[in-house]
């Protein structure tokens, strides 16, 4: 079957099997790797992406569902010569041990940008107007994406940092 995507802003068609998901399709037959497979039951984070602009868990998703969708991975977010704010926050405080998981957690957090800056609430929101970036607000939103290594402290503080370098 073949699937049309736009990756990273590049269009590209796959022949895949129809069954194949969007993160075997990401890693292996589109050579983009930052995308981890974790659990592959979408427990953990490691392979979310954004699809249309919205976190998605990329083990969960079929490449045949996401025929025309626009798909952001962590290599469409920067390059190790330009870091995007969110980068250069985990290096700047170590939101990172083992780097497994970093690239999840930089696509969740760039979601959680987006949804913060479009006044969407969440569980802990303190009303439905929207919300405000607190530390709270950035594990809840964060609460999608795990770290085997622990380092949940220094990824919200990047998280923070980064927000507060985009105001």
């Amino acid at each position: 079957m073949k699937t049309t995507l736009t990756v990273n802003a590049k269009p590209c068609e796959v022949e895949h099997d129809p069954r194949r998901t969007l993160l075997d399709t990401l890693r292996d037959d589109l050579g983009l790797p930052g995308t981890k497979k974790g659990c592959d039951h979408g427990q953990c984070g490691a392979c979310t992406v954004l699809v249309n602009g919205e976190r998605v868990n990329a083990c969960l998703c079929l490449t045949a569902m996401h025929d025309g969708d626009e798909i952001t991975t962590i290599e469409g977010i920067g390059t190790p010569e330009l870091l995007s704010a969110l980068q250069k926050a985990f290096v700047e405080k170590d939101g990172y041990q083992c780097g497994y998981c970093t690239p999840g957690q930089i696509m969740s957090a760039t979601a959680l940008m987006q949804e913060i800056a479009a006044g969407e609430p969440s569980y802990v929101s303190e009303g439905l107007d929207g919300a405000t970036l607190t530390d709270s607000e950035i594990a809840e939103r964060m609460s999608g994406n795990l770290c085997r290594c622990s380092a949940y402290p220094l990824i919200r503080e990047a998280i923070a940092l980064a927000a507060e370098a985009k105001q």
